[in-house]
């Protein structure tokens, strides 16, 4: 598929605009200026972004408790969102969801979640709703390779399959399930050979190359537009901060680390750029100065917006 230099240098703007954010988070997490846990997607950013830019009004997606890229791949604020993991009512959740429940479903983006695989039925949910109603919808879900061991992954892909529903199973195989490499809570090789019990498509890419990913999402989403059913992409990447900050990492080695920040996405992507004569290296630096001040701008925002008042402590809480 061709592209046009506008669309190929927003993508490109849009994975620097996920690590700076995320980067940004660390620090500040650092400094003790944020609270709670958080889960950074530094590394893995060709898949949100090589994914969501095959997405239109209509679709939807389900996140995980990783999920800050595939908001801002969908088009979240970035001031918001900042807000809401500094805990402040200006925030997606008025300050109360934090990291891993920054949801805008007016955007399509049914949340991130800080249950492992439950964004899968989820998914599945949306997609009926979207054959039910006919209106060409298409919903995602991301997930990684630990969440492919629990039911709600099988119980998905077996739902979706029967009823045919127009859902792509993003599976982001960062190698890891927290500290469990995938070769010893797996007996195969790529996740995408599972969806062979469920008589769907199942292809697996090189995750940090943001056109494989954003070719084998296209096709998927194509296929699910068609009526054809779902298909199962296990995007094969790596975070190259731990399962939280915090993490202490003691479970890879540094090696290990150092070899996948060679395949470090946005680099490839920019080298690629530069040798299609798509752009210049100047002009990849003002993309990156303006992406630097536009974080700037979501921290400044986060740190003016006030802390929820106590009388919000029941406003928009449920339950049975």
């Amino acid at each position: 598929m061709a592209f046009s230099k506008e669309e190929m240098l927003g993508m490109y703007r849009k994975m620097l605009l996920i690590r700076e954010f995320e980067e940004t988070v660390a620090n500040l997490f650092s400094q003790g200026q944020i609270p709670g846990f958080v889960h950074l997607y530094v590394g893995e950013e060709a898949v949100a972004v090589g994914v969501c830019s095959n997405l239109g009004d209509k679709d939807y997606i389900a996140s995980t408790h990783r999920g800050h890229g595939h908001g801002i791949a969908r088009g979240a604020s970035v001031d918001k969102m900042m807000a809401e993991i500094f805990g402040k009512i200006n925030g997606y959740c008025r300050g109360k969801g934090g990291s891993m429940h920054i949801a805008d479903v007016e955007l399509g983006f049914l949340g991130a979640n800080g249950i492992v695989g439950a964004g899968l039925p989820l998914a599945a949910g949306a997609a009926f709703a979207n054959k039910y109603l006919k209106n060409n919808g298409v919903a995602v879900c991301f997930f990684g390779d630990g969440a492919s061991n629990r039911a709600t992954f099988h119980e998905a892909l077996n739902l979706a399959s029967i009823w045919k529903l127009p859902v792509v199973f993003v599976c982001e195989n960062n190698m890891y399930g927290i500290s469990m490499s995938q070769e010893r809570h797996q007996n195969i090789t790529d996740v995408a050979d599972r969806a062979v019990a469920y008589g769907i498509p199942g292809v697996s890419v090189d995750g940090n190359d943001l056109m494989a990913v954003y070719e084998a999402a296209g096709e998927a989403v194509k296929r699910a537009r068609a009526g054809e059913g779902p298909t199962l992409i296990e995007c094969k990447t790596y975070r190259h901060r731990g399962h939280f900050e915090g993490d202490a990492c003691v479970y890879r080695s540094e090696d290990e680390l150092n070899e996948w920040k060679k395949k470090c996405p946005i680099q490839r992507f920019s080298t690629r750029l530069l040798e299609m004569n798509m752009t210049t290296r100047e002009e990849l630096e003002s993309i990156a100065a303006g992406v630097k001040e536009q974080i700037k701008t979501a921290v400044e925002y986060a740190n003016r917006s006030p802390l929820p008042d106590e009388t919000e402590l029941t406003t928009d809480v449920y339950c049975d």
